[in-house]
């Protein structure tokens, strides 16, 4: 049985990150990013063999991102709420839209009359 969360993945991944960095220079005309490449292959190294040292180092990059998580994902949800939600929310107040039945007035309650008789509830499923 193969582990998800091992350090081979995580050495690769790494391994590729700073590839990435070393080669993206090339493409402007610059210079390859000797330092780069040098981390990037050390990663892979220690990726192949599965090293216990990646370890330490995977814990701080999954902590990094769950923190990621905690203070992005308010903002974007934040942003979809007020960007889309709200004015769809407006303009169907402003259209006297009810889509859903809520419209207070004092002798009307929200209990829906049924036409059809639902029969004994015993036997539900």
């Amino acid at each position: 049985m193969k582990r998800r969360n091992s350090n081979k993945g995580f050495g690769i991944l790494f391994f590729v990150v700073f590839l990435i960095i070393s080669i993206w220079p090339i493409s402007s005309g610059g210079d390859l990013r000797l330092w780069s490449v040098s981390i990037a292959f050390i990663f892979l190294i220690l990726g192949i063999l599965n090293s216990k040292i990646l370890t330490p180092l995977k814990k701080i990059w999954i902590k990094f991102g769950e923190l990621l998580g905690k203070i992005i994902s308010p903002i974007v949800l934040g942003i979809i709420f007020f960007l889309l939600i709200t004015p769809i929310g407006l303009l169907m107040k402003i259209l006297g839209k009810d889509l859903l039945n809520i419209k207070y007035t004092k002798n009307k309650t929200y209990w829906i009359n049924r036409l059809k008789d639902l029969g004994s509830m015993n036997k539900q499923f």
